[in-house]
């Protein structure tokens, strides 16, 4: 009682002062709290609470006990509960006091489990003892200063503790980064990863670095030493994996003794957890493995997902099921006895294998794994060790380029190895290291930190450029956006660029997949013969763009097998049978295994063998498991250049569609469409929610307060500071036009040209008068159909039909030079064209609009010919495998009656597809249940023929085959209401959904009416 009360009289002496704020408490709060016991300690480090840490670190020796984060008297502690500062600490923290010297909360592992009131404060400023609470504070003062560290026992919750933690010390770094002068540590460090490993590091991925290498250093080190007594962080680079010389260096550097006191705290928490947490328990769980699942890096992905979900995807980290890889593993281990004459397989002592990709090791682990059963199968376990030491350990190798998974690369191995009875020597370490694969070591007069980490990658570079590798494998990351873009592996991805220069857009060969299967091909032709056995999208196998690099590959293997495992959800494959098809990863994009074979003295071009694995996910491991390259059944393919598909091809029609003129001939201007990179900014349903935020954006607010309100970020082509001083002064109603964002999606845009990364200009300026604009994409969505052929008559966005779309538009208008002698727009149509039609029909062209089709044709008659054709199902099936690979083309015929009437058709369907037929108002569906018009979850029920938003209300009345209509990737009246999910739907926008389902229904019927009208296939050319 009487430390409470004397604690209470020093805040009310403050109070009165009359200029008391939160940190003058805190000389009288700290006394406080450390009269409770003897050999406490609160302790308020300014420096660290500038930079993220709660005002108190309450200890008793070297032993955290909990934190305290204090606000100032009459703060509501509602309020701060929802902070997003409480957040993370009731995240991270497992035991914390917040209060505002009056009011005291306590959480345990997040949750608030006591919350006492001590005083009250009166209207003049007077506190008030509540007497009646004193035993209750009391008792959560002790609760507080007795709990004892969590003795953690499972793989799952450690994973967990260890990212929310990490979670807060990369936000520690990021906040010691931006107020350490350019001159401080972490800012040579950054500049050291940057000369050595990756030149493009930002500041927020280094801080991810540096904090994955703290959580993962410790917990390597808690794992070889797991009966430790005294396990710190000062000791943990001591203990780390001899195995792992350059963690141990970079550990002992970064976090040993002389890290920056404004993190060390909490990086010492993080080494307490684990000291507390029974790591003999979680090893033992860590050697029990299922068919599909490796319990180590089950840890790590379940680390990673609590860390950053975002930061899984956009690395590209997914582990590889274990059938995949026991399926290439064992083919490997096959080709190689087969067809290089090695008995021994993979444990042939001459043969050294890299995963150039390793991540957590997982190929490397089942190469291990194959060799040990396959030497206790011959009886030679008592020459394991001798084997190891001396052919094992120098011919495995393996690259990764993020700290994380090369951690639990090297210690998963290393469990391996140890599991198998090996023990290391003190100077022998695994082969794998920290390096980019796809960059070349290149390190002069660099500081003692860089020079370790170019001594890494210098011992890389060694078996990159000198040892003979024979073998390699793994799942390289799949990243369109690359950051590898360096001179070495751009010289190498030249090869595959040369026969397609002259594309718009050869994007796609950026990936990363693409550059690493580029690699593998470089050394292994460096080798002079070898087999390489990956994992990847399987884009590359009938992609357009990549014609080169399957000409590469056709040339440099004798051998190529492809093993096509589909699974794609984006591109809408359906299997034979229409059976069920499912990806064996967590992803969309469907994938291939795929082995390459090149032996010496090579002279023919290579023999292709594919085969296709449909089906759920279980069956495709199923079997995996049981197959392996000997055992599948291949079909010989004979590809033709220039394209060299790898997958089978029906060209029998080749000659007949290759007679028909191709759309891109037909338009003479055509382009993609705009992308703004700020849709959330200049894009919305209505003018005045854009009006709204740009008058944000161009308010009083700061930069700061306006890249928080609006999420904007800086770009290396746009700057939200200098946009700002652009932007001021311009009108905006003016430049807010109709926008076609997606199928029957019309919303607005803010056009400006300041705020929009590619506007495609002057090319858009034709679509902002009156025009029909034919929009298609190089290749159809779903790849099995030919869907996205939709008319607009607007600027319209570049992912209209969820990829790359493009853009033809019907008129070109004069632009400001033009104007000058042209004052009327021209028909965008080649004269070549033209003429051929003029010559079949025998009809006069006229510039503009219909002709009487008697004596005259026009450009809409053209526009609405090609428009029917296109809607054609026969068409669409006819010449489907040629739609796969490139823009449609068109066959003329020289019957007028039959022009005629699919002008007529076209027509309509254009009409439909504007949302200007009269048959638009005759709805065939009810919306009867009135509500607040909420999309909260879409539902189709087929039985009921309804399609649902929220539990009580619906559109009725839409058949299967409406709902199920596809344009491009989209299943247009499901995209249609969940890209409105959370608003509540408009009067206009209820009908202009049930508009939309007249036009699917009509459309459908006009594409039946198309094809009775054609008598046969191909159009004739009398």
């Amino acid at each position: 009682m009487g430390e409470i009360k004397k604690y209470l009289t020093e805040i009310q002496k403050n109070i009165k002062t009359g200029k008391a704020q939160e940190q003058t408490h805190r000389p009288a709060f700290k006394e406080f709290i450390e009269s409770f016991a003897s050999g406490i300690s609160a302790i308020n480090e300014p420096r660290r609470v500038s930079c993220g840490a709660p005002d108190f670190i309450v200890t008793k020796g070297r032993l955290t006990i909990g934190y305290i984060e204090t606000k100032d008297v009459g703060k509501s502690l509602d309020e701060i509960e929802k902070s997003e500062q409480l957040k993370r600490y009731r995240a991270s923290l497992t035991n914390l006091i917040l209060t505002n010297y009056l009011e005291f909360r306590r959480y345990r592992n997040g949750e608030k489990v006591e919350s006492v009131t001590i005083a009250d404060v009166d209207s003049s400023g007077r506190i008030k003892m509540i007497s009646g609470n004193l035993e209750r504070f009391n008792e959560l003062i002790q609760n507080f200063l007795n709990s004892l560290p969590e003795r953690i026992k499972s793989p799952k919750q450690l994973a967990v503790r260890m990212a929310q933690m990490a979670q807060m010390i990369r936000d520690l770094i990021k906040a010691s980064f931006e107020k350490e002068k350019e001159q401080g540590t972490l800012h040579s460090q950054l500049e050291a990863f940057r000369k050595t490993l990756i030149p493009n590091l930002r500041e927020e991925s280094f801080a991810d670095l540096y904090s994955q290498t703290i959580a993962y250093g410790l917990f390597a080190a808690r794992c070889n030493k797991p009966d430790e007594k005294d396990f710190t962080r000062e000791h943990a680079s001591f203990l780390l994996p001899k195995t792992n010389p350059f963690l141990r260096k970079l550990f002992n550097h970064i976090a040993g003794p002389d890290l920056d006191d404004r993190i060390a705290w909490l990086v010492d928490d993080l080494a307490q957890l684990l000291a507390s947490s029974d790591i003999g328990q979680i090893l033992k769980d860590f050697g029990v493995r299922t068919r599909k699942e490796d319990p180590v890096v089950h840890f790590y992905e379940t680390f990673l997902a609590e860390y950053d979900r975002k930061l899984r995807k956009s690395k590209g980290v997914y582990y590889t099921p274990e059938p995949v890889v026991s399926f290439i593993v064992r083919s490997l281990d096959y080709i190689l006895k087969k067809e290089f004459r090695r008995p021994q397989g993979l444990s042939d002592t001459k043969t050294y294998i890299l995963d150039p990709a390793c991540g957590t090791g997982t190929f490397l682990y089942s190469v291990i794994k194959l060799i040990y059963d396959k030497i206790i199968e011959q009886g030679q376990k008592g020459a394991w060790d001798e084997y190891v030491a001396e052919h094992l350990l120098k011919r495995i190798f393996g690259f990764e380029l993020l700290m994380a998974p090369y951690t639990v690369a090297h210690l998963k191995l290393g469990l391996l190895l140890q599991e198998t009875g090996y023990k290391f020597s003190s100077d022998q370490r695994l082969g794998i290291y920290l390096t980019n694969t796809l960059s070349e070591a290149e390190h002069k007069d660099l500081p003692l930190f860089a020079q370790f980490i170019a001594e890494e990658s210098s011992q890389a570079a060694k078996v990159k450029n000198e040892i003979p590798i024979m073998v390699i494998l793994g799942n390289p990351p799949y990243s369109v956006s690359s950051a590898n873009k360096n001179k070495y592996i751009e010289r190498l991805m030249e090869d595959y660029k040369e026969d397609v220069r002259d594309e718009r857009n050869i994007q796609p060969l950026s990936d990363d997949y693409i550059k690493f299967i580029r690699f593998a091909q470089w050394k292994i032709e460096k080798t002079g013969s070898g087999v390489i056995g990956m994992i990847t999208n399987n884009s590359y196998l009938s992609g357009l763009i990549h014609r080169g690099m399957r000409k590469r590959l056709f040339e440099s293997f004798n051998e190529i097998y492809i093993l096509n495992l589909h699974g794609s959800s984006r591109v809408g494959e359906i299997a034979p049978n229409s059976l069920k098809d499912e990806n064996v990863f967590d992803i969309q994009q469907s994938v291939a295994i795929s082995l390459f074979i090149r032996k010496k003295n090579k002279t023919e071009p290579a023999k292709i063998y594919y085969a296709d694995l449909w089906g759920e996910r279980e069956s495709k491991y199923a079997f995996l498991n049981r197959k392996d390259i000997k055992a599948v059944k291949w079909k010989e393919l004979k590809p033709k250049p220039p394209y060299y598909f790898l997958v089978p091809k029906d060209f029998s029609l080749e000659k007949e569609y290759g007679n028909f003129w191709k759309i891109t001939d037909i338009f003479s201007i055509w382009s993609s469409g705009v992308k703004t990179h700020r849709d959330h900014l200049v894009v919305g349903f209505t003018k005045e929610e854009i009006i709204q935020r740009i008058r944000i954006f161009i308010s009083d607010f700061s930069d700061e307060e306006i890249r928080k309100k609006l999420k904007l970020k800086d770009t290396g082509t746009w700057g939200l500071s200098e946009a700002r001083q652009r932007i001021n002064g311009k009108k905006l109603e003016c430049k807010i036009y109709p926008y076609a964002y997606r199928p029957f999606d019309m919303r607005w845009i803010y056009f400006e040209s300041v705020l929009i990364d590619r506007g495609r200009l002057p090319f858009m300026e034709n679509l902002l008068n009156r025009n029909i604009v034919l929009s298609l994409m190089r290749k159809p969505t779903p790849s099995h159909q030919l869907s996205q052929v939709l008319s607009v008559n607007s600027i319209s966005d570049i992912n209209f039909y969820a990829f790359q779309t493009y853009f033809f538009p019907l008129y070109l208008y004069p632009d400001e030079k033009q104007k000058e002698t042209e004052t009327k727009r021209r028909p965008n149509i080649n004269p070549e064209f033209v003429r051929d039609i003029s010559e079949k029909l025998k009809l006069n062209f006229i510039p503009d609009g219909q002709g009487d089709l008697k004596k005259t044709f026009g450009p809409e008659d053209v526009f609405y010919y090609i428009y029917a054709v296109f809607h054609s199902p026969a068409y669409r099936k006819r010449y489907a495998e040629f739609l796969k690979i490139d823009f449609p083309r068109v066959p003329m015929t020289s019957d007028i009656n039959l022009f005629r009437n699919l002008v007529k058709k076209g027509k309509e369907l254009v009409s439909l597809h504007l949302m200007e037929s009269p048959e638009l108002e005759n709805l065939i569906t009810r919306f009867p249940v009135p509500g607040k018009n909420e999309v909260v979850k879409v539902i189709y029920d087929e039985k009921s023929k309804r399609v649902y938003i929220n539990k009580d209300q619906f559109f009725e009345g839409i058949e299967k085959d409406v709902w199920n209509f596809y344009i491009g990737g989209y299943r247009v009246l499901s995209k249609w209401l969940k890209d409105r999910k959370g608003r509540l739907l408009t009067y206009d926008e209820v009908r202009h959904y049930q508009k939309i389902v007249v036009a699917i229904r009509q459309t459908i019927r006009l594409m039946q009416e198309i094809d009775n009208l054609i008598p046969l296939w191909p159009i004739e050319f009398l």
